[in-house]
């Protein structure tokens, strides 16, 4: 029976931190969510000031990211070169970067979306939550 690493609660907790202080330390008002490998839910958070849509688009973005096993920015390129086509891919809503996959020992884990800044700015905060149980 093949074995695979998963996410704890104090494994959440770390990257909601430093997601949070990555947030915090560039005034950037978003909101948070982790997801495990299945794409449900772990933990949510909307800071302070945060757009109310972000609170859909943060969870949509993380589990694109972990079902697909790649950052949702994958999506978004595809998209954006032409193949719109694949806007009808099932349950994947979040085809917008800021969701970034927690790979660990080649196994998707869970993964971490952001919403509420510019899109690389999201995924900054996502990777800055993941490198406190993974490392950069």
């Amino acid at each position: 029976m093949n074995t695979k690493p998963s996410l704890s609660l104090s494994d959440v907790k770390a990257i909601a931190a430093a997601a949070e202080a990555e947030a915090l330390k560039n005034a950037w008002n978003v909101s948070i969510a982790i997801v495990d490998d299945g794409g449900h839910m772990l933990w949510f958070q909307r800071l302070d000031g945060a757009a109310p849509i972000s609170s859909l688009i943060a969870p949509a973005k993380a589990r694109t990211a972990a079902l697909g096993r790649r950052e949702s920015k994958v999506y978004e390129e595809i998209i954006n070169q032409g193949r719109t086509s694949f806007l009808s891919a099932p349950t994947l809503e979040g085809m917008l970067e800021g969701g970034v996959p927690i790979m660990v020992s080649g196994q998707c884990v869970g993964a971490v979306g952001v919403s509420g800044v510019k899109s690389p700015e999201d995924a900054q905060i996502a990777r800055a939550g993941i490198a406190a149980v993974v490392g950069a």
